[in-house]
């Protein structure tokens, strides 16, 4: 078919058509800062959300109103599901909220934080406590040995 037989509204409409954000099924644990960051976001939604209503909704811009409207479904659903988990006061063993340090078998050492699946950054040095990295350590006290990405590291430092 030809582009002059297409009309605009029908592309816009399925822009509009936005999937939406998958909802992990495991716990949604946060530590508090986390929570936060949910609370931030949830608001923002709520803002958009509002904002794309009083400039008329699905009758001037379907994509920011579905992309509003998604966001505050999956907001609010990790806002109603989260369970906060304040990380252990003195840790003895890596444990949800931790900081743990570890050293390579070449020699470098990396500090990772493990907490809840929004709010993991690796890059910034926060990972899931889903992921396989997190599941290695759980658990480890200093000392203790783990396999991670198939070598094995140290546990040097837990705060």
């Amino acid at each position: 078919m030809s582009v002059a037989f297409t009309r605009e509204e029908d592309s816009e409409a399925a822009a509009a058509d936005l999937p939406d954000r998958p909802i992990s099924p495991h716990p949604n644990l946060v530590t508090p800062e986390g929570l936060a960051q949910l609370d931030a976001a949830l608001a923002t939604a709520r803002a958009a959300y509002s904002a794309a209503q009083a400039e008329g909704g699905v009758s001037v811009d379907r994509t920011a109103m579905a992309r509003a409207t998604r966001d505050l479904r999956y907001y609010g659903a990790r806002r109603a599901s989260a369970q906060l988990r304040a990380p252990p006061a003195r840790p003895d063993r890596v444990a949800f909220g931790c900081t743990v340090t570890f050293e390579r078998e070449d020699g470098r050492t990396q500090s990772f934080r493990i907490v809840g699946e929004d709010e993991s950054e690796p890059a910034a040095g926060s990972v899931s406590y889903i992921s396989p990295l997190a599941q290695a350590l759980l658990g480890k006290a200093v000392g203790d040995e783990a396999v991670v990405a198939g070598r094995t590291v140290e546990i040097v430092a837990i705060t």
